[in-house]
């Protein structure tokens, strides 16, 4: 005989086990931990909604030494990566100025120069910024030093992550743990577009704020919060001309090929535009990938002039 008191039993522990099964699919997803030995360099990204941590299993392989004229900017951050791993006190780091002049390769090469030492790297892109309490809580107990790297940074007014990354850097209850830092780059010194009629407030329009200072202080105060600024400024000719140089014998380039590349590379850049570290490596990509001078279109002197990038 069926016991009526056993039935009802099994047919409540179902209904509980289905009820709770759709509770948790209301709950907020949580973040679990990688292989923190699989890699030194990660990705935080959401796929469906839910928070994952990647390992980046191909680094970027660039070293300090790769990076040409930029030994101010790649001494200090350097200086202040080596506290960071050695358990002192250092700073979030800002990097800000002229595109492709090496703000996001300088970090990476950190990273190569410093993981044998503990260091980790953690990329999360501005629109994932709202999650890093919780990409720092997950992290606060583990024995890495951890560098949470946000690349070309900059908000529009009203992004939900200007608030939390002004509130990790300084300012919210929850600090960062010791072991954390963050690395950003960006081609804005404050990261927030700053325009012309910001300015107007302080003609006291009738519509206008009361404190109109106080509106210009808000969209400098995230960039302030980084402890250290490194500023990056265009490359003139010499300049460009040495990196090309370098990335020509990186890629193995002979040099009597290099010697006689300057014409080409000064050719490449006028009709890019830019003197720029990263147009002197593509330079360099795309000459070692032709095979030489001999592979490349003909220069037309007439039209370009050998010194028309001086002026640039």
């Amino acid at each position: 005989m069926v016991d009526p008191v056993q039935v009802s039993l099994q047919g409540f522990l179902q209904r509980a086990e289905a009820l709770l099964a759709r509770v948790e699919t209301l709950l907020p997803p949580v973040l679990a931990a990688p292989d923190w030995q699989a890699a030194a360099a990660f990705r935080y990204r959401r796929r469906r909604g839910v928070p994952v941590l990647e390992a980046v299993r191909h680094a970027a392989t660039i070293r300090l030494s790769d990076l040409l004229e930029v030994e101010p900017q790649k001494q200090r951050l350097l200086q202040n990566t080596e506290q960071f791993v050695s358990g002192r006190l250092a700073n979030n780091v800002l990097l800000t100025g002229a595109r492709g002049t090496g703000k996001s390769s300088l970090i990476k090469a950190c990273l190569n120069e410093f993981a044998p030492r503990g260091l980790r790297l953690i990329e999360v892109d501005k629109a994932d910024l709202v999650d890093l309490p919780d990409l720092v809580d997950l992290v606060a107990e583990r024995p890495e030093r951890f560098v949470i790297f946000c690349d070309d940074l900059s908000f529009d007014e009203g992004e939900l992550g200007y608030k939390a990354l002004k509130s990790m850097l300084d300012g919210s209850v929850a600090a960062a743990t010791d072991n954390v830092l963050i690395y950003a780059t960006s081609n804005r010194r404050h990261l927030l577009p700053e325009q012309m009629k910001d300015n107007l407030s302080y003609t006291h329009q009738p519509d206008g704020e009361v404190h109109p200072g106080e509106a210009i202080e808000e969209k400098i105060s995230l960039s302030e919060r980084f402890g250290l600024w490194l500023s990056f400024y265009p490359f003139s000719q010499n300049e460009y001309l040495a990196i090309a140089a370098q990335w020509l014998r990186y890629f193995e380039v002979a040099e009597d090929t290099i010697a006689a590349a300057r014409q080409p590379a000064l050719v490449w850049a006028l009709e890019r535009g830019s003197r720029s570290g990263r147009v002197a490596y593509q330079f360099a990509r795309d000459l070692a990938g032709r095979g030489g001078l001999e592979a490349m279109p003909p220069v037309v002197t007439d039209s370009v002039p050998p010194t028309g990038l001086d002026h640039v």
